[in-house]
């Protein structure tokens, strides 16, 4: 690190508010959703994302192979489903439990990307925090639908990882983003038209879902870039691992969603799962929620 600008706390500032961004944008998305559905909330977000990093980054088109195609329009459905699935759930359920059971994903990702035996324990805690909830198991105290739905946001975060690593490999800084991030605008446009038809071109949803588009995508996504030059990616990671705890506040603060104690008990024990599992590797990479 060179002088201050480069210390420890500069970065890890970075991080946090990114992860403050992203978890605050999903809360405003929320609140959207009543005047545009979940799937016309999710396309606004890409669509707009989509127009701000094309109009920033500006990339080319030429040059590429089909497997570089192959690769950034993979990511920009990994997105898209991504996106829809997660919204579907915070639609159903309180947004601090959906980000703790999304977590899962990257979770699952990093036990089996470790051959570590110490790797167990951090899956024990984490079916633990995911018993409790569930109300013992049974989830009665959660929407099904809407659990299901975040479990399978989590897969596709899992697989973000992989193909944003693959993307930033074989596009120049952005550009694969903003490459992917139009597709998957492509992808959601037929589904919100669908769902909410006309409603997405009232100007006030317009201007709330550009809102969201830039506090969950375009802003997050800058701060962990600039960060993570700065930090060491598992260090990155291990932050990142707070987001559930952020959402459980966001939604807290702006829905209004409170918290049973063992909520909060199953919260804490995914936290720190998720923490010691990225700890055992040297693995972690941005993502777009």
């Amino acid at each position: 690190m060179d002088g201050p600008r480069g210390g420890g706390l500069g970065p890890v500032g970075l991080v946090l508010t990114g992860c403050v961004s992203v978890q605050f944008g999903a809360a405003l998305a929320v609140t959207l959703m009543p005047r545009a559905g979940a799937l016309g909330v999710v396309t606004i977000r890409l669509v707009a994302a989509a127009v701000v990093l094309l109009l920033l980054c500006r990339p080319k088109v030429r040059g590429y192979t089909r497997a570089d195609w192959g690769t950034v329009l993979a990511f920009g459905a990994t997105m898209a489903a991504m996106n829809g699935l997660f919204y579907q759930a915070v639609d159903r359920i309180p947004l601090g439990p959906a980000v703790t059971l999304e977590v899962l994903g990257p979770l699952a990702l990093s036990v089996i990307a470790s051959r570590r035996a110490v790797n167990a324990l951090w899956a024990a805690l984490a079916l633990g925090g995911v018993f409790l909830l569930g109300g013992a198991g049974g989830f009665g105290g959660l929407d099904l639908v809407g659990a299901a739905f975040a479990v399978a946001a989590g897969s596709m975060w899992g697989a973000y990882i992989v193909f944003s690593a693959r993307t930033g490999r074989r596009f120049p800084q952005a550009d694969g983003l903003a490459l992917a991030m139009a597709f998957g605008a492509v992808l959601s446009l037929p589904f919100g038209i669908a769902e909410s038809g006309a409603k997405l071109l009232d100007p006030t949803t317009l201007a709330l879902g550009a809102g969201v588009a830039i506090l969950s995508s375009v802003l997050p996504y800058t701060l962990e870039l600039l960060a993570l030059r700065r930090m060491p990616a598992p260090t990155f990671a291990i932050l990142m691992s707070l987001e559930p705890a952020i959402a459980a506040t966001a939604g807290f603060l702006i829905l209004h969603q409170s918290l049973a104690a063992t909520d909060a008990l199953a919260i804490a024990l995914v936290v720190a799962a998720s923490m010691g599992a990225v700890r055992t590797q040297v693995g972690g990479a941005p993502r777009v929620e």
